[in-house]
């Protein structure tokens, strides 16, 4: 009886019903390299895909980066830089423009700091019939934004009651704070004040200058406000009052034109700031008129009417 083996001896396992032999196995191995082949080739496409995927964003930024300078490139070829300019053109550019330009002046540019802080000042009686008499015109200025103005004592001294007129022409009654007679300086309070009033900015006296450059601003003949030019002709002056009761010293002297009404404004300086309160001007005659020659308390003395020291 024939025995039946258990195990092959070949290392390839035999298809069913196909004979072994030589061209079986050499299909075999052929298509085993084939498979082999084809999958190292998509293990390749892989690995390629994946080294592009790597390689796409620096791709992406040199590309971004190249587009970029191509565009600043262009740029710079269409829009050329801009020339610098000499001085020579300099020169002659400043030299056009002051030719064809009025620049204001410095008493303009003064009055324009100084005049949101001008009011005018009324001192009222009451007539026989009712009605408010002015007994007194005059100017004050505003040195605390409070609505505590400065103001010439002899506008007021006559008056039952005091109004002012604020530069945006608001109207208010105004109680006397304090008086200095031998400055002729009184202290206003107002009673109702602008929320955006502005109080004056003061300078100290001690380096003014004869022939310094002052403007003049207040209500003459309660005009105004109005605003005169000139320059310091005198410090340390005295005034004795045309009725000779009263002798004012240490006056600083101007020659920008003052006239009744301007009693009590500010003197200014180029800069708009501050440095005395008209207080007199020198009347040979019974005109009472300018002829060049007013006077003005300093600021120091002023502002210490009310307490203040000014710097």
């Amino acid at each position: 009886m024939r025995r039946v083996s258990l195990y092959s001896s070949s290392s390839q396992t035999r298809l069913k019903g196909a004979p072994i032999g030589i061209g079986t196995a050499d299909a075999q191995a052929s298509a085993v390299r084939k498979a082999n082949a084809q999958a190292d080739n998509a293990a390749g496409s892989a690995r390629g895909w994946r080294a592009i995927r790597r390689q796409e964003r620096p791709l992406l930024l040199a590309a971004g980066a190249l587009l970029m300078g191509l565009i600043v490139f262009a740029h710079e070829k269409i829009v050329p830089s801009p020339r610098v300019l000499t001085q020579d053109e300099i020169d002659a550019a400043v030299l056009r423009t002051l030719e064809t330009t009025t620049l204001p002046s410095a008493a303009a540019k003064a009055y324009e700091v100084v005049q949101p802080s001008v009011v005018r000042v009324q001192g009222l009686v009451a007539g026989p019939i009712g009605e408010d008499i002015e007994v007194g015109i005059g100017t004050g200025v505003v040195i605390v934004d409070k609505g505590t103005i400065l103001t010439n004592l002899h506008v007021v001294s006559a008056a039952d009651w005091v109004k002012v007129v604020f530069a945006d022409g608001s109207e208010s009654d105004a109680i006397v704070m304090g008086l200095r007679p031998e400055h002729d300086l009184a202290v206003l309070q107002a009673k109702t004040v602008p929320d955006d009033l502005v109080a004056a900015t003061m300078r100290s006296t001690a380096d003014l200058a004869v022939g310094e450059q002052v403007v003049a601003v207040g209500f003459p003949f309660g005009i105004g406000p109005s605003a005169s030019a000139g320059v310091v002709s005198g410090l340390k002056r005295e005034f004795r009052s045309p009725d000779g009761e009263r002798l004012l010293t240490n006056l600083i002297q101007f020659d920008a034109a003052a006239n009744p009404g301007n009693s009590g404004g500010p003197l200014v300086t180029a800069a708009g700031e501050v440095v005395g309160i008209v207080t007199a001007i020198l009347n040979p005659s019974r005109q009472r008129v300018s002829i060049g020659i007013g006077f003005a308390v300093p600021i120091e003395n002023a502002a210490a009417a009310v307490g203040l020291h000014p710097f």
